[in-house]
């Protein structure tokens, strides 16, 4: 984040001084502000809006632009980024605070171009990289929807990203700057080689889903991948990790059968594994809503990319059940003893003395993906706050896991980590103190 700031000081300063990069500026900012001179057909159709709420429960549209516990679509809810606070805006017909003074044409121009109505450039919280590729039918329907809600005036105002992120990442320059090296509008194109299945899932994918923004690693500048990036990143400002779906040592997506990921997407379980963290309210708020046909396009889709990249990279396969602790778990019996004693008095219960689990109730923890993960900030995660699988119409009450944040000590939860990640044919690397104090340490930053 220092070299970002670094270079953004350095370019907003030469701006100041050098005329011919001033004019390139002002040159480019006039192009980012050019609008889409397409006419805007009549949106006075039920179908039409009915359709947008589907599309906004597939993109979960109103989790963002709803504040806990607030009015659907009011905007306020705080998104956390490396650079300070954005805060979603109000989406309701309101005339003063939210859409109500918005045409379809305006709309659009904020899905495909990133701008406005009034031609502010948006900050990139708003993940226009993904949105530009949303069909003009789609956009159209979106906004009706949207005009259905109940209008609602915000009782504070809502912050504007000025007031909100540090200097100078708000400012019109900044954005500008970040938009030349990292957006480009564009549209989804269908690729000819694969079936309308394939391309169905491949537009929810990259567009609506916008599923590269949390799995796909971000740079200083807190640009994600391309918008076919599914390689894996780090959640910024939700302090957890987004395993890649290309590789099916993480996430089992290519050995999988396809009616099993739409299970998954559908009710967040399936017999092998859970969703959980961030990705629990994705099923909550939008997968479990969409159709099954929607879901086995993306179910399809996401499997032909982690078998296309097993093809090319091997998928390392999870260790045999008579495999061996690793060397870095058996040189420290005293940290292992104590693990194992945390496990039989807090674990076993519910995950079994072997790491089974009990099916339809607690994950097994025995050669769990979940558990093998190169990286265990989300074990710790799970660990310190507990948690609930999402509930849905497959999977109406489900069980959770409790918080053991005022329970263990750093150690404590380091050891019992270790513990399970060196059991019962698991081998993974030992998960240490000082990242469990690092975890703890970034609640609410």
């Amino acid at each position: 984040m220092a070299t970002s700031l670094g270079l953004l000081l350095v370019l907003t300063t030469v701006i100041t001084v050098d005329n011919h990069t001033d004019l390139w500026l002002e040159s480019a900012w006039r192009t980012a502000l050019k609008s889409d001179p397409s006419p805007a057909p009549a949106l006075n159709s039920n179908d039409l809006a009915a359709k947008g709420y589907y599309l906004l429960k597939a993109g979960n549209c109103l989790a963002c632009h709803t504040d806990r516990g607030g009015p659907k679509g009011a905007g306020g809810r705080a998104i956390e980024t490396p650079f300070g606070k954005v805060y979603s805006s109000n989406l309701t017909p309101d005339p003063r605070d939210g859409l109500g003074q918005w045409s379809a044409q305006d709309f659009w121009r904020a899905l495909h171009h990133g701008k406005s109505k009034d031609g502010r450039l948006l900050t990139p919280a708003f993940p226009y990289k993904h949105s530009t590729l949303i069909s003009r039918d789609d956009s159209n329907a979106l906004f009706a929807a949207l005009q259905t809600l109940e209008p609602v005036q915000n009782e504070l105002p809502i912050a504007k990203p000025s007031q909100s992120l540090r200097w100078p990442f708000a400012s019109a320059p900044a954005l500008a700057i970040w938009r030349s090296l990292f957006f480009k509008p564009g549209t989804y194109q269908d690729d000819p080689t694969q079936s309308k299945d394939w391309n169905r899932g491949a537009y929810l994918v990259q567009g609506l889903g916008h599923c590269a923004a949390c799995h796909s690693p971000r740079n200083a500048w807190g640009a994600w991948g391309e918008v076919d990036d599914l390689s894996g990143g780090w959640m910024q400002g939700v302090n957890w990790f987004a395993p890649s779906l290309l590789d099916d040592s993480s996430t089992g997506l290519a050995s999988s059968s396809l009616a099993s990921i739409v299970q998954l997407l559908q009710t967040g379980v399936h017999d092998q594994a859970q969703v959980s963290g961030p990705m629990a309210e994705v099923v909550q708020q939008s997968t479990q809503h969409m159709s099954e046909a929607d879901l086995m396009a993306m179910a399809l889709y996401l499997q032909s990319r982690a078998k296309a990249y097993a093809a090319v990279k091997p998928p390392v396969p999870l260790p045999s059940l008579n495999s061996s602790p690793s060397l870095a778990t058996m040189s420290k019996p005293n940290f292992l003893s104590m693990g194992r004693s945390i496990y039989e008095n807090q674990c076993e219960q519910c995950h079994g003395a072997n790491g089974q689990g009990i099916q339809g109730a607690y994950p097994a923890l025995s050669r769990n993906r979940a558990v093998l993960l190169q990286d265990p900030t989300n074990l710790v995660q799970s660990v310190l706050y507990g948690g609930y699988p999402p509930a849905t119409l497959g999977n109406p009450r489900p069980f959770g896991m409790p918080p053991f944040i005022l329970t263990l000590q750093d150690k404590e939860i380091a050891a019992v980590l270790t513990y399970i990640r060196s059991q019962w044919g698991n081998q993974a690397t030992e998960v240490t103190p000082l990242h469990v104090h690092r975890v703890r340490a970034l609640q609410g930053h």
